[in-house]
């Protein structure tokens, strides 16, 4: 990836959101393998051509800074920081890596840190999380640990004191720890995930940019199509339904049957990641089908 420096800011600022990081081949990371085969690819085919700026790499700093102030604390003896591993994936010629940020040997638990806004707190979405934990134990079990626990513990950076104090819902603490205990059933399924993985990217890897297959909806972080019921002169909408069918019979029954003093507006999903999370959302097949599709309307 090439850093640019559109606000000219201070060389340091630069080198620290600059990454000098090279892939290797039939090697795949734990974040590569939460995500879509045809991203993985892209960012290889393309890692000379992709390219962002500085200025849009601030929480990545911020998130590395927080990264080096808890790796640089004294760990107890049965405990590991920031460890890269690497083992074979169960499909032949390829690896799997990750670089967990702690290990406690003690109790078989993997812990991660993360950065991240108050909202995901507030929605409580941590499978993806979970899942990352699950396969750090499944690499840390090839090299003979006993891992059987995760946890996360999230510092929210744009956590607000008075929000905390006044909201229900609302995260109390500037951090939130999740854990999880991993069964063998669950090792069972992160084995079954790889092998599904690895054998698609072994396809896909054959194929040129067009012919890749798009990641899945949750992948992309897909919004489907709405349909809102607005009552005239607001913006807010009464109700949001999953299909226009649904739309009319709610507005129906709300208005016996007149429908006076609403409409009903057709909001069109989005794949959210896609349209600003994506570093290689230039090069990927789906998302120009999208481009084309927008331009011919």
């Amino acid at each position: 990836m090439a850093i640019t420096n559109t606000l000219n800011l201070p060389q340091p600022f630069v080198d620290a959101a600059t990454s000098d990081h090279k892939y290797t081949e039939g090697r795949y990371s734990v974040t590569d393998v939460l995500g879509g085969t045809c991203e993985a690819i892209l960012k290889r085919r393309h890692a000379g051509e992709v390219t962002e700026d500085v200025a849009d790499r601030v929480w990545a700093i911020f998130g590395t800074a927080v990264h080096k102030v808890l790796q640089d604390a004294k760990a107890t003896d049965s405990q590991l920081q920031e460890n890269w591993l690497s083992a074979d994936a169960p499909v032949d010629g390829y690896a799997l890596s990750g670089i967990f940020d702690l290990y406690d040997d003690a109790t078989g638990t993997v812990t991660d840190y993360k950065t991240t806004s108050v909202w995901t707190a507030i929605f409580g979405d941590y499978e993806k999380w979970r899942r990352q934990c699950l396969l750090y134990c499944w690499l840390l079990q090839r090299h003979g640990f006993n891992a059987w626990r995760g946890e996360v513990v999230a510092l929210l950076r744009d956590h607000n004191r008075r929000k905390a104090e006044t909201e229900e819902g609302y995260p109390k603490h500037p951090v939130v720890k999740v854990e999880w205990e991993f069964t063998p059933s669950d090792m069972e399924w992160a084995e079954e995930y790889l092998i599904e993985w690895f054998l698609e990217v072994q396809h896909e890897e054959t194929v040129p940019d067009e012919a890749l297959e798009p990641c899945s909806e949750e992948q992309r972080w897909h919004k489907p199509d709405t349909w809102a019921v607005v009552k005239d002169g607001r913006k807010r909408a009464s109700r949001v339904l999953e299909s226009e069918e649904e739309a009319v019979e709610w507005l129906n029954d709300a208005t016996d049957g007149t429908q006076k003093g609403y409409h009903i507006e057709f909001r069109c999903g989005e794949d959210t990641r896609c349209d600003g999370y994506c570093s290689v959302a230039e090069f990927c097949p789906y998302r120009s089908s999208l481009v084309d599709a927008d331009k011919k309307k």
